[in-house]
């Protein structure tokens, strides 16, 4: 099966969970944020995930790529008993919370093969200017092996 088309299939259960913690800005671009998106993937302390988002920019930059664009960090407000206090957040798109699954824990099991093909896809989509794997099969003429 085409790996672009799992999209369509996997968003009505699987990839459901991370489609349902994305946000739109008014501009209509995408984001996820980092503190919804670690428990999500499993992480119950934010210490654990920030070293596995710290990673996730080594990558970001190795592939010439801006972390400020892909991983923006912001403030957002939580609750902290009968005060509240701001937090460090990140605004992470798509291909950001695809390289955190690439450099998280090997021993999480939250995403299924399936949808860890749809987040390699998004990565490959941002280092090749939209192109999916079919497209790049396809320019490069290679086959599906």
């Amino acid at each position: 099966m085409k790996t672009f088309s799992l999209t369509k299939r996997l968003k009505a259960r699987e990839y459901k969970r991370f489609e349902d913690i994305k946000q739109i800005r008014a501009d209509g671009t995408e984001f996820w944020s980092a503190r919804e998106l670690a428990p999500a993937l499993e992480y119950t302390k934010w210490e654990n995930f920030q070293n596995v988002i710290k990673r996730a920019m080594i990558a970001c930059e190795n592939s010439a790529h801006s972390v400020e664009d892909d991983f923006p960090e912001v403030r957002k407000i939580v609750d902290a008993g009968i005060t509240s206090k701001p937090v460090k957040d990140y605004e992470l798109t798509r291909y950001a919370c695809y390289l955190i699954v690439q450099n998280g824990d090997p021993r999480k099991e939250v995403i299924t093969n399936e949808e860890f093909a749809i987040f390699q896809n998004a990565g490959y989509m941002r280092l090749y200017g939209g192109l999916d794997v079919d497209d790049i099969h396809k320019r490069k003429n290679l086959t599906a092996s």
